[in-house]
Order: C-alpha cells, then structure tokens, then sequence
C-alpha cells in the first residue's frame, strides 16, 4: 500500500475508531508504529484535527464532528487523494491542485474569519486536552505485565489465583489465556475458562504461573473477537429489563451511571418524571438503582420492585437509632 492510499486508510480507520492506539492503528494497517506515528503528523500538519496524547492513558483521537467524512469527496477527489496523499505540489504537477483543495477543505474544520493580525492559529494542544484517566480510579496495584505477557506468549495455559469483585477470598482457576486488553484504563486478562470466554481484571489477580499444557482455545476465537464480544455483552446489559420512573433532572445522572444499561427514556410528565428502562443480566443487579434514593422509583417488574422495597426496609432497620 503506498502511503497517499494509506493516509485515507488512516483517516478511515479514525472514523471507525475515533480514540485507539498507535499499536492498534498500525495493527490494522499492516505498517509499522513509526511509520502510524509519521502518517498522523502528517495528517495534524493538514488541519485535520487528530490529537495525540502520551502516557498511560494516551492514544490518537479524531475529534467528534462531523467535518472529517470521506463520504463527502467525490470520485475524483479521493482518487486523487489516493494518488498523491496530501501533496498539494504533487497534486499541481498532475494538474489537480483545485481537487486537492477542495478534498481538504473537506476534510479539515471550517474554521473562523482569520484575525486582523497575521497571527498563526492557536496549537491544537493549546485549546484540546484530553484525559483518557476513568473518573474516580482506584489505585489499586497491578501485578507484573510485562511478565504476564510473556508467559502468554508461551501459548500455555495458566494457573491463577483471582479473586472475583465482591468476594472476600480468591481462589484457584486454570484458564486458557489468548491475551492481555485494556479498556478504560484498566488491565484484563481475556481467557478461557472451563470452554467459556472471560475477562480477570489485573487489578485482582494476584499470582500466576504458566503450566506445561498448550492453552486449547475455542475453535476460530482471537483475542480482539474475544475482547469485543465480552464488551458487548457486558454493555448490553442483559434480558433482565426493568421499568423505572426517574426524577427528570436526575436523567443526566442516570445516562451517566447506567451507560448501555439504560435502553429507553421516555418524556418528563406532568409529575416531572420520566419513564426509562434499564436492562440487567439479572435481578440481583437492580441494586445498582440504590444509589438515585428517592428520586428513582422501580415500577416493574414485580420481583425487582420487590427486591428494592426488602433493601431499603433493610437500609432503614440499620440506620434506626
């Protein structure tokens, strides 16, 4: 792939994906982190708005809008871009510089009136910050990844010791690792275990050690196929839906808090609450729906308006006196 075609991979790929890895990029396109990393400044040198950030918690991102959309150029205009990148001279020896300005102007944000000075623009780094770090991060101690990481790459299973959220005590499990994921700034390690896919959180796994057996994976599962369809289940809740009435202004908690789980939210009525739905994998977790106190009411179904009403008696007997 030559780079003019790759930049415009590039750029899609940051559509689909609008905050990742330069790892991940490169991955994707089959080239190497350096030559990712030059194509990105490449594009920030355009004007289109892609922000880079290092550290932990860093990544490329596309800032949200609209501007950057391929959809918009015409047939000529991206085999042009695919011919000769953003070179605007080249683009002039071929006869196509009106093309090529009107591709980028496209693909880059309408920006203001210039000022009356000739003053150049503000960095995008001086008006953009961005912090990847998820609110409230406990400080929870990681054990070794680097060291984890290679017994992976053995291809071996792994005795862990991992302690499940909730439990007091960890316990033994032998899984079938396919690889490390990070997600929201968190560490997991994405295995098999008994023939079914999981994610063990770093944060509570403490020890390993890597058997003699080859890890036995299931058949045509990776680790990204793995990692995604986890993800999904874990935010589509589950079939468990519950009907609630929200106090309409603490919606925007809501939407917040409950992520993917919230399914639904209706209009505010003349009582100034509003109708939602909230989709749970079991009963159990309608718990979670503690924290809105008096300005939520579950109406439905019965056992989770139920379950609610024996968690607050029981709140209430404990805070009595």
């Amino acid at each position: 792939m030559s780079r003019p075609q790759r930049l415009i991979e590039l750029l899609a790929a940051l559509r689909a994906h609008p905050r990742t890895t330069a790892d991940a990029l490169a991955a994707e396109l089959g080239v190497s982190t350096r030559t990712v990393l030059r194509d990105v400044r490449a594009l920030v040198d355009a004007g289109i708005p892609v922000f880079t950030e290092r550290g932990r918690y860093g990544g490329i991102s596309l800032l949200p809008g609209d501007q950057v959309d391929l959809a918009k150029l015409t047939t000529g205009e991206a085999d042009l871009l695919r011919a000769v990148g953003l070179d605007l001279d080249r683009a002039r020896q071929l006869g196509g510089e009106a093309a090529a300005r009107s591709a980028l102007r496209k693909l880059t944000p309408r920006r203001s009136p210039p000022p009356a000075r000739d003053d150049l623009p503000l960095a995008l780094t001086d008006v953009i910050a961005i912090d990847n770090r998820p609110w409230f991060e406990d400080a929870a101690p990681l054990p070794d990844v680097a060291g984890l990481v290679r017994d992976v790459r053995t291809a071996r299973r792994l005795r862990i010791v991992y302690r499940s959220s909730g439990a007091a005590l960890a316990r033994d499990l032998v899984v079938d690792p396919y690889g490390l994921a990070q997600r929201g700034g968190r560490w997991y390690l994405v295995a098999d275990h008994d023939g079914r896919p999981r994610m063990f959180a770093l944060s509570r796994l403490e020890r390993w050690t890597a058997l003699e057996a080859a890890r036995r994976l299931r058949p045509g599962a990776d680790l990204a196929g793995t990692a995604r369809e986890l993800g999904e289940a874990l935010e589509s809740g589950g079939s468990f839906v519950v009907t609630a009435r929200v106090d309409a202004g603490s919606l925007d908690l809501a939407r917040r808090i409950l992520g993917a789980r919230l399914r639904s939210a209706g209009e505010p009525g003349e009582d100034g609450r509003v109708e939602v739905t909230v989709a749970y994998d079991r009963v159990a977790a309608v718990r979670q729906l503690l924290q809105f106190s008096d300005h939520i009411e579950v109406v439905a179904p019965r056992e989770a308006r139920e379950l609610v009403r024996r968690l607050a008696a029981s709140i209430a007997r404990t805070h009595s006196g």
